[in-house]
């Protein structure tokens, strides 16, 4: 299981993540346990069904209906708490914008808004001042000055190459390119427009497109499926939109061009021909393969979309709102102490799983609903495109 950021954390944490039904992760794990070892839990569910009276099913009939009506409501709180991050996202804003122009060199912050305690601040000053001692030894009297950087040189690049997730996409003919790159902004849509949210990356003028924007626009829904209603479990991106890049002439990373040399048949002489195929390049995340509404995506092409949702998720809920974190390496630290965490509790639920196998059915282990309080985060959906 993939865990991702929380969905609307500054919402008191309302939704908590669980991903990827793309490996495999059915929904509704947390519902009833069957006792007596029953592999397939929907084949158990109808069989126990069956098993009832007909007066009780027939009351259980009448409980699934409320259990629908449940998740209709339990969608319109998702509802609510994207208008409420959307709210808070122009809060946010103001102080992305100010992190821009720190970063950019717009802005030169005061003495007083660099104030920061270190704890380790002494020993660094300690380190800066035998640095310095030592650089006094070695310069020659007549070296020219160190130039001052201006803002903080590569700092997205930086996050890029810090991130598993985001450097497994990076080539290095992609570093020139995000040196250019100047701010990453999240924009969510307007009240009473269908759910979505768009990434913008934002560009200085570079010589290797036109666009001051790459955008791309990842659509979500929150209601319950009419087939299987019992399987919501909040906003889900169901599909996403990428952008044409204007490339100038030869730049264009996503593409490379191969030779290849073809005998004719009949005469016997040689040609060189050249042809243009794809290339590996993160900027392949702005052309997402697209597939048929009306089709069912094949094994490739689902995983290769519910990876690009969770790197647009992760985007918008962790890279975008603690930049510098990730800049600094802090977050990347939290990031594995949670993995580190989440792995040994994995760890000791299978030991506990198979000590409970020999012991009685337990209900109070399966007192979770999808209508518990504790609601689950939006997560990519089973790689179909609506």
């Amino acid at each position: 299981m993939i865990e991702l950021s929380s969905y609307a954390n500054r919402a008191e944490g309302a939704v908590t993540m669980e991903a990827n039904k793309a490996e495999g992760r059915g929904k509704g794990d947390h519902g009833m346990q069957i006792p007596g070892g029953l592999l397939d839990r929907q084949d158990s569910l109808h069989n126990m069904e069956s098993l009832l009276p007909k007066a009780v099913k027939r009351r259980v009939y009448a409980l699934k209906k409320l259990q629908v009506q449940c998740a209709n409501i339990e969608a319109k709180f998702y509802e609510e708490v994207h208008e409420l991050e959307r709210k808070y996202a122009g809060l946010y804003q103001p102080l992305f914008d100010k992190r821009r122009d720190v970063v950019t060199a717009t802005v030169e912050p005061t003495d007083e808004d660099c104030e920061w305690h270190n704890d380790r601040e002494e020993e660094e000053e300690l380190a800066e001042e035998l640095k310095k001692k030592a650089a006094v030894e070695e310069k020659e009297e007549d070296a020219a000055p160190e130039e001052d950087p201006k803002g903080i040189p590569e700092f997205w690049l930086t996050i890029f190459k810090s991130v598993d997730m985001l450097s497994d996409m990076l080539q290095e003919h992609d570093e020139p390119i995000l040196k250019h790159l100047q701010d990453i902004q999240v924009k969510f849509s307007e009240p009473g427009e269908p759910m979505s949210f768009t990434l913008e990356f934002h560009f200085e003028p570079n010589g290797f497109f036109n666009n001051a924007v790459l955008s791309k626009v990842y659509k979500m829904k929150s209601e319950p499926d009419d087939d299987d209603p019992f399987s919501f479990e909040g906003p889900e991106i169901f599909a996403c939109e990428g952008c044409q890049i204007d490339w100038h002439k030869g730049k264009d990373v996503t593409v490379k061009t191969i030779k290849k040399k073809q005998k004719h048949k009949g005469r016997g002489t040689v040609r060189t021909v050249s042809k243009q195929v794809p290339n590996d390049s993160f900027f392949n995340f702005f052309n997402p393969i697209k597939v048929s509404p009306d089709e069912e995506p094949d094994e490739d092409a689902e995983f290769t979309l519910a990876t690009d949702f969770e790197i647009g998720h992760f985007f918008r809920e962790r890279i975008v709102p603690r930049a510098v974190l990730y800049f600094t390496g802090e977050a990347l630290e939290d990031d594995e102490s949670f993995e580190e965490e989440e792995l040994e509790e994995g760890i000791e639920e299978e030991q506990d799983g198979d000590d409970d196998d020999e012991g009685d059915f337990d209900p109070k282990l399966s007192s979770l609903s999808p209508a518990s309080p504790q609601k689950e985060e939006p997560q990519p959906a089973e790689c179909k495109q609506q």
